[in-house]
């Protein structure tokens, strides 16, 4: 096999394996079959290695080719699986003329299926005998493979394919060359579906509801704007299905939820991706203590399911996810870090408190905004284990019910884990008058500039006209519950493909490195 130059410009690696294409070509080998019969992934073969070697069985085994090692008449080699390495050993007098002159066209990167026994090496290494090969794939681009060597038995990497923004632009090489992130997305399937079973087994039904919105709505949070062009009408994407589950309450379906791809746009940080995993529950007859008790089963059980414990270490810190969780009134946590009893406090107060604990703001934000950004600098840092805040301010919630002995309050709570906010739940409003005042309230603050403020939906009030029974609601970023549960720093590790900034002198994601 010709061994590349690593130093040799891209472009000219590229050409010496268009030349190997079109010599296997030559060779009446098909570099692109349509399919290859595996018997075993290397994973099974490791689980029942004295058996298959024991009978002599053949197995038939595939992957990508990652290293080679050693030259003349015999080769070692590792292929990779879905199930991880494993070493292959190919010899001229085995396998034949024709197909070693095809092994010497190969390159790391390409997908090959072998076929033979299996046998242990003197260094004790699990390793198939090659009697049959098959190119599988021709790879035409190099891979940025890591060099490796072994120390003392203990495999060593150098030159990893690290670099972060890379590794987001690229993830197909970013999953191909490191192992540890295939393993984050498996967790992710993991926790959706332990999520899903959760729900399940009380009594939720999952539904799905539309992407495209004629309107907007379920949250404080600006949009992407799209046309149809058959009903020649402006769309949006949703930012939330909030609304849309809560009619099905409406309909007559007791308890539902979701998983939605939503699309809010706002910036991008570590826990903010503009499109995101959404999930929201609603539960008839219920209010938001019901939902605090169930959020915390939720994600207490979620944790035991995927990670096999309640305690889990998240960059460093340890955080008990095991019931009960604290709870703390907004007000009183500001109060509890120094912001002052803001209980009563005017607009104008508020402002000057800002000013005082040099928190910036807009200055068109309004009573319940200030409050927020208060809290947001003031407490928000501080919360590292799970606690619920409870009681929001009525200008932050219109959506939430009123506090049943503080009016000027909603029954709303969030629960931070790790300084971040983990998800949002309310007792619902129901009441198609206070819904239409709220949402008239939102408008006017659309109209002193909040960008992100609600729109009124005319359609959603005609439906709680028709009546809504007490109902409680929960949503939560599944990506964030993904960070936490897979000691990921940044949102950006745990979405396959996160929106990035264009590549200078770039316009389509499908072009190359």
């Amino acid at each position: 096999m010709a061994e590349e130059g690593s130093s040799a410009p891209e472009a000219q690696l590229i050409a010496q394996r268009m030349q190997k294409l079109e010599a296997i070509r030559e060779m009446g080998v098909t570099p692109y079959p349509y399919k290859f019969q595996v018997t075993h992934t290397f994973g099974e073969i490791r689980e029942a290695f004295e058996k298959l070697e024991d009978l002599k069985t053949e197995v038939a085994v595939a992957g990508r080719l990652m290293v080679v090692r050693g030259h003349g008449k015999s080769s070692f080699a590792d292929l990779r699986d879905k199930t991880g390495r494993m070493q292959v050993y190919l010899k001229l007098d085995v396998v034949g003329d024709e197909a070693f002159q095809l092994w010497k066209l190969l390159d790391i990167g390409d997908f090959i299926g072998v076929t033979g026994p299996v046998f242990c090496t003197r260094t004790g290494e699990i390793t198939v005998q090659v009697q049959h090969l098959e190119l599988l794939s021709k790879a035409i681009r190099p891979l940025p493979v890591p060099k490796e060597v072994v120390r003392d038995g203990q495999r060593m990497v150098h030159d990893a394919f690290s670099a972060k923004e890379l590794r987001y632009r690229r993830r197909y090489l970013d999953l191909a060359l490191n192992p540890e992130v295939q393993e984050v997305f498996r967790r992710r399937i993991a926790i959706v579906s332990a999520i899903r079973k959760f729900l399940d087994e009380r009594g939720f039904l999952e539904f799905d509801t539309p992407v495209l919105q004629p309107l907007y709505g379920g949250a404080s949070a600006r949009p992407f704007v799209t046309h149809h062009n058959a009903l020649d009408t402006k769309l949006y994407l949703r930012i939330s299905n909030e609304l849309y589950l809560k009619r099905l309450i409406v309909g007559g379906f007791e308890r539902v939820y979701e998983f939605s791809k939503v699309f809010r746009n706002e910036g991008i940080d570590r826990s903010h991706n503009p499109e995101f995993t959404l999930l929201e529950l609603y539960q008839a007859y219920a209010d938001y203590t019901d939902m605090m008790v169930l959020a915390e089963e939720l994600f207490a059980s979620v944790a035991q399911e995927v990670t096999g414990s309640h305690r889990i270490t998240y960059q460093g810190q340890e955080i008990d996810l095991s019931s009960p969780w604290r709870r703390m009134t907004m007000l009183e946590a500001i109060e509890a870090h120094g912001g002052g009893n803001l209980q009563g406090a005017s607009e104008d107060e508020l402002r000057v408190v800002c000013r005082r604990l040099e928190v910036e703001v807009d200055p068109n934000a309004g009573r319940g905004q200030l409050i927020d950004k208060i809290f947001e600098a003031r407490v928000q840092p501080h919360l590292i284990q799970p606690t619920f805040i409870t009681d929001y301010p009525v200008e932050l919630s219109p959506l939430a019910k009123r506090h049943r002995e503080h009016p000027e309050l909603t029954e709303r709570f969030e629960p931070f884990i790790c300084g971040w906010e983990a998800g949002n739940a309310f007792s619902e409003l129901n009441d198609p008058i206070d819904q239409r005042r709220r949402f008239e309230q939102q408008m006017a603050l659309r109209e002193r500039g909040d960008e992100e403020a609600q729109v009124l939906d005319e359609d959603y009030i005609r439906a709680l006209e028709y009546g809504m029974p007490p109902t409680g609601g929960f949503g939560f970023g599944v990506d964030r519950l993904v960070m936490l549960l897979t000691d990921s720093p940044s949102i950006r590790d745990v979405i396959l493909f996160p929106h990035m900034r264009p590549e200078e002198g770039r316009s389509e994601v499908g072009e190359g490195v």
